[in-house]
């Protein structure tokens, strides 16, 4: 009998004691990481060898081993990992003593609670498993003996591997479609707020799939980094297990900041970016690996044909096809030129990542080494046809991603552009955002690329659209910091003065349009002329309209939409045309449509309310095909108190969500010759779940609402307290604010909070305690985040003072926060 490995601490057969000296173990803070994950099984390995030889003992059986597989295989547990298990026999031993040898091994371990994975084979089952369960071989090429018969381990652990190698033409693309599957289903690990450190792209199994490669002898995974990537995961895994006291391996939001101060990091954010390195490392190189594996395989299988072609004779090396200078394809790769010479030609890595883009080809991880430590630095400012390169890889669309990785995985990336360092794996704790920061960057490149014939200067709009983001990881507003950091690089990469002023203007006002359409009454001049004074030319706002385009289609699915488009479009339209000289006019009293018109007409005839569900107005998609914006809800009614929040109100009881609303009065002509003041609302909402209401039902409501029948707030509040709240990230507070020189007819109230059922019901209510007049409303919602402009009045329909409209906002804040 052997054992494989001795610890500090002691581990007697039975399980109490065990138990005490894997808790003492995991209690030492002064070991942890690899040399605790070895101790504890070491320490596991002696308790088990002294369960295993005591019943060998008694049961009489001889010629079987216990072996370790998989993790556990790989002589490092975490702290809740499971125990994978193989009883091997040679199959001489009655049936009844071999299965009495097993439960006396299996027992003690599931008496103590902890997850265990079986088996009881013979070397042959073992291997004949092996040949049809993919998952099994896999596990069996980690495998270790833990007690018992050293020979036979060593038997069926040499005819795994040989099966393995022999079999790596079929196995591997197996095994390859089997990474694909998990991929798909768990997701990419860099870009998760809640990665599962296991099984999501990038993660420990990936890692375990480079490990069999290797055993295949096709094919290695570059090694550089590998080893610390995924000690990396390890370390975080096992830091979740001690706080969760769980075995999982999602790194849950609620649990990222204990997680980090176990690690001793200094706040999730670090824990996340240190983890999103790791699975960048692995993601590249389990790219490259299984590259490698499928040129290699494809070379096996066209070897023999090749010969016999050739009469038995060796075959010719592959075709280099020249792509820019210095640079040529070969067998399927992007690869240096003989003549190439990377320390007498700084451009070589822009032009050979240019050259690998357009023709959407690998670039050879080879080549890539090379150029990171041959390349000679380009000097600043860039010559221009390092600019221009950067311009070619930048614009050549979904190819650029992986060339840009190949070289952000060697560092060549911030080595051509330093500040590219601030972003790298950042995190962004939005879920509207699909990307870490830096990839997001790269994302919105690629967006770009699709809208470069839209503009006139598409290399000033595909440079900002990579910087536009840069200031994220400095202190204060990113945009503004954002603005001096473009300025400096696009200086660097050689950009004359005046296109280095129209960068910092992109990236400075990046979320300008968006924000303006979206949240500001484009009826009011000071909103266009704002805009106006900040891009202050036609050349800008064209760029800056694509900028604001490729930026939200680059951020995720909820950023961007045909209504979105539609509000953008006509704001650049009002701002062109004042750029070009014509001042927009001041507001005229609203004019309904010819649908309000009508509604408004049966509102003075029956007092109201008049409802109307119907789909809203078209707008072109990516495709340039018109597309229904959203479902539509238009009421009229006489104007009065209480309107904006009966409305809000009843659409949340209605479990109807607002993605805009617009609230305006107006006047029209009585029959008596006389005018009446009447509300028009204009809301696009959207239902929760299932269909929407009839509008008969919300009329009803409504009139309840509004005559103080339908209690509202209490209804609402019977909602939410029968469906308690997710957990998961806290949400920051409710910030209410007033926006500077918003209007010079009202006073914007800016409010911005974490959307909720009910959530603009709080606001009106807060606003009409206020005793302002809501003359309109501009309701936005980005995720889980909604902000909201509301341009108020007091009673005469004036603008508020200075010290009143402070107050309003302090109130509304205080009634969220309640």
């Amino acid at each position: 009998m052997t054992s494989t490995g001795t610890t500090t601490e002691s581990a007697d057969s039975q399980p109490g004691g065990y138990a005490a000296a894997r808790l003492r173990l995991l209690q030492e803070k002064a070991r942890s990481g690899p040399p605790r994950r070895a101790a504890l099984a070491a320490l596991t390995d002696d308790w088990l060898t002294a369960l295993f030889t005591a019943a060998a003992r008694q049961t009489g059986v001889q010629g079987a081993a216990l072996v370790a597989v998989g993790g556990y295989g790989r002589a490092g547990l975490s702290p809740r990992s499971d125990l994978d298990l193989l009883l091997l026999h040679d199959g001489n031993a009655a049936p009844a003593a071999v299965a009495a040898l097993a439960d006396s091994v299996w027992y003690p371990v599931w008496d103590l609670g902890l997850a265990l994975d079986h088996s009881v084979r013979t070397p042959a089952e073992a291997r004949r498993t092996a040949g049809e369960d993919l998952k099994v071989q896999l596990g069996l090429l980690d495998a270790r003996p833990v007690a018992g018969d050293l020979g036979l381990v060593a038997a069926m652990r040499t005819a795994i591997l040989a099966d393995w190698r022999n079999q790596a033409a079929k196995r591997l693309p197996a095994l390859h479609e089997l990474c694909r599957e998990r991929a798909e289903r768990q997701g990419e690990l860099r870009f998760l707020l809640e990665p599962d450190l296991k099984e999501a792209r990038g993660g420990l199994r990936d890692a375990t799939a480079l490990r069999a490669v290797a055993a295949s002898w096709v094919a290695d995974a570059p090694r550089e980094g590998l080893a610390e990537a995924r000690r990396v995961l390890l370390d975080a895994r096992d830091a979740l297990h001690l706080t969760t006291g769980r075995a999982t391996d999602r790194l849950a939001l609620q649990e990222q900041d204990q997680v980090a101060g176990e690690l001793g990091l200094l706040d999730a954010d670090a824990l996340l970016r240190q983890v999103y390195e790791a699975a960048r490392t692995i993601s590249y190189a389990t790219d490259v690996t299984w590259r490698e594996v499928e040129r290699v395989l494809r070379a096996r299988s066209v070897r023999p044909r090749l010969r016999a072609m050739l009469g038995g004779g060796r075959g010719t090396a592959p075709e280099r096809t020249p792509l820019a200078e210095g640079v040529v394809e070969a067998d399927g790769e992007v690869v240096l030129a003989r003549t190439a010479r990377p320390e007498r030609d700084p451009v070589l890595v822009l032009r050979a990542a240019a050259a690998a883009a357009q023709s959407e080809l690998p670039l050879s991880r080879h080549v890539v080494r090379r150029l990171a430590t041959a390349a000679h630095p380009l000097p600043v400012p860039w010559p221009a046809e390092a600019r221009e390169e950067l311009v070619t890889l930048l614009g050549a669309g979904e190819a650029t991603v992986p060339v840009w990785e190949a070289l952000e995985a060697e560092g060549l990336i911030t080595r051509l552009l330093p500040d590219w360092e601030r972003v790298h794996c950042r995190p962004q704790r939005n879920p509207v955002h699909t990307w870490t920061v830096d990839r997001h960057l790269v994302e919105a490149a690629v967006r770009a690329s699709a809208l470069t014939r839209r503009v006139q200067r598409p290399d000033l709009l595909l440079v900002a659209a990579l910087l536009h983001d840069i200031g994220k990881g400095w202190p204060g507003d990113h945009s503004a910091a954002g603005e001096v950091i473009a300025r400096d690089m696009a200086a660097r990469i050689g950009f004359d003065q005046h296109d280095v002023g129209v960068i910092a203007t992109l990236v400075r006002h990046h979320l300008l349009l968006v924000e303006t359409a979206t949240r500001r009454d484009l009826d009011d001049p000071a909103t266009v002329r704002s805009v106006a004074d900040a891009v202050r030319s036609t050349t800008t706002l064209e760029l800056l309209h694509a900028l604001t385009e490729a930026d939200a289609l680059a951020t995720g699915p909820a950023a961007w939409s045909p209504w979105r488009a539609s509000l953008v479009a006509d704001l650049v339209g009002r701002v062109a045309a004042v750029l070009a000289g014509r001042a927009p006019q001041e507001p005229e009293p609203a004019a309904p449509g010819a649908e309000q018109e009508r509604l408004a007409v049966e509102a003075l005839r029956t007092g109201g309310p008049v409802l109307a569900l119907r789909a809203q107005s078209e707008a072109p998609n990516e495709d340039g095909e018109p597309e229904p914006v959203g479902v539509e809800l238009r009421i009229a009614l006489p104007d009065r108190p209480g309107v904006l929040p009966a409305t809000a109100g009843v659409l949340a009881l209605h479990r109807l969500t607002v993605r805009a609303a617009d609230l305006r009065a107006v006047e029209l002509p009585t029959e008596l010759g006389e005018s009446a003041d009447l509300l028009l609302l204009s809301w696009r909402v959207a239902a929760e779940y299932g269909s929407l209401p009839q509008a008969a039902r919300l009329r009803a409501d409504l009139v309840r609402a509004l005559d103080g029948s339908l209690d509202i707030r209490a209804r609402l509040a019977e909602r939410e307290a029968a469906y308690p709240r997710r957990r998961g990230m806290k949400a920051p507070p409710p910030r209410v604010t007033v926006a500077a020189a918003g209007s010079r007819l009202a006073t914007v109230i800016e409010v911005r909070a974490q959307d909720a059922p009910g959530l603009l019901h709080r606001i009106g209510r807060a606003l009409e305690s206020s005793g302002v007049r809501v003359r309109s409303a501009h309701v936005s919602t980005l995720g889980a985040n909604a902000v909201d402009a509301f341009y108020v009045t007091d009673t005469d329909g004036k603008p508020l003072p200075e010290e009143r409209a402070l107050a309003v906002a302090n109130a509304v804040e205080a009634a969220l926060r309640a």
